[in-house]
């Protein structure tokens, strides 16, 4: 019988590194004999990647929040159906670069929907589904605007003030602190080769727990 496979997301505000930390551990994953596929929010799927253009798309003033949440919830409807949920349950890890955690955070935080109301799209999209193990890189926002705006234009979300992030922000560490068991904070101002031991060690403790690389048709 296959084991389902985990579902790993990497969380954080702009600028804090993430994504550079997915390709490492995929490797990892894979030098383990574990099958991985790397994926990333909003986007993941053909219609999911469209739904990105217009979200990111910085000429598209004057969304409204609502439109917005809704637009996430879309895409991430699609994402699921077409690409998380089949490797999934082919036995395959999944990592993917924000999920939920990204709409609590920035809509939530960020453009002030309640919570309630996004729990209620994520129950309606998601049934019971939710990550194994949620990374939450975290720095200062001031710190992690300056890495992002380094990189050239900023899209729609890197352009928002300063306080925008620091809501965000805070909202991440506030679900990380109500739910120690699936979620780690890492200290994202380190050296990368420093963060990256730190993602595979929190990795290797959740396979080590669920014996989740023993073999995968007992």
């Amino acid at each position: 019988m296959t084991k389902q496979g985990r579902f790993i997301t990497f969380e954080g505000i702009e600028g804090a590194g993430k994504s550079s930390q997915i390709a490492p551990l995929a490797d990892w994953l894979s030098a383990q004999g574990q099958p991985v596929v790397t994926t990333r929010e909003p986007g993941g799927s053909p219609i999911a990647e469209r739904i990105r253009t217009l979200l990111l798309d910085r000429t598209n003033t004057g969304m409204s929040g609502t439109a917005e949440l809704l637009l996430v919830f879309a895409a991430r409807a699609e994402h699921l159906a077409q690409a998380i949920t089949p490797a999934l349950s082919a036995g395959t890890w999944v990592l993917c670069d924000r999920f939920t955690d990204a709409t609590y955070a920035y809509q939530g935080g960020g453009r002030g929907i309640a919570a309630e109301r996004i729990a209620i799209l994520e129950d309606l999209v998601q049934g019971t589904l939710r990550p194994d193990l949620t990374l939450v890189f975290d720095l200062p926002p001031a710190v992690g605007l300056a890495r992002a705006r380094g990189r050239g234009e900023p899209d729609r979300f890197e352009a928002e003030r300063l306080h925008f992030f620091e809501a965000a922000r805070a909202v991440y560490l506030a679900r990380a602190a109500a739910a120690p068991g699936r979620y780690r904070v890492l200290d994202a101002t380190q050296p990368l080769a420093e963060v990256t031991a730190t993602v595979i060690r929190s990795v290797a403790e959740l396979a080590q727990e669920e014996d989740a690389f023993s073999s995968a048709d007992e």
